[in-house]
């Protein structure tokens, strides 16, 4: 049995040690804002946060979770209005819009370890989250509102 905090709220499962997290969340739980995308870590649909740390759902075993708390999508503001959503909306920052879940659980992520960001730094935390809309401009300036620069 493992045993997690998802969105502040226990949880267990005890099912096979190795389903992704994502499956967890969005079959089990419900939980359906964090995306699927490549299922190999390498477009960041999927990313959550594991004890605060941005993580790729999609290639995290239920198990490497056991004992720690996740955050998704959801859980990030229940309102949706963590300063990063709230710049993702002034900003306009979403085109198709399927990517920016894990974009913005990226972003939180940044801001959190280094509030106010140069523009290399942001690059350099956001390489990996694919926005096949090329959004990139926009995911910045957002991060940068959000950081109060």
């Amino acid at each position: 049995m493992f045993t997690l905090k998802v969105n502040g709220q226990a949880q267990q499962f005890d099912g096979d040690p190795t389903m992704p997290l994502l499956w967890y969340l969005r079959d089990e739980l419900g939980l359906t804002g964090t995306k699927f995308g490549c299922g190999v870590a390498a477009c960041g649909a999927c990313t959550v946060h594991i004890d605060g740390e941005a993580v790729r759902a999609c290639r995290t075993a239920i198990s490497d979770v056991n004992g720690k708390s996740v955050t998704t999508i959801e859980g990030l503001d229940p309102e949706g209005n963590h300063p990063v959503q709230k710049a993702w909306r002034e900003v306009n920052v979403p085109q198709c819009g399927y990517c920016q879940a894990g974009q913005i659980m990226q972003a939180s992520a940044l801001l959190k370890q280094t509030p106010h960001p140069t523009d290399a730094e942001i690059d350099n935390a956001m390489y990996g989250n694919i926005c096949r809309c090329g959004t990139y401009q926009r995911i910045r300036a957002a991060i940068k509102q959000a950081s109060g620069a």
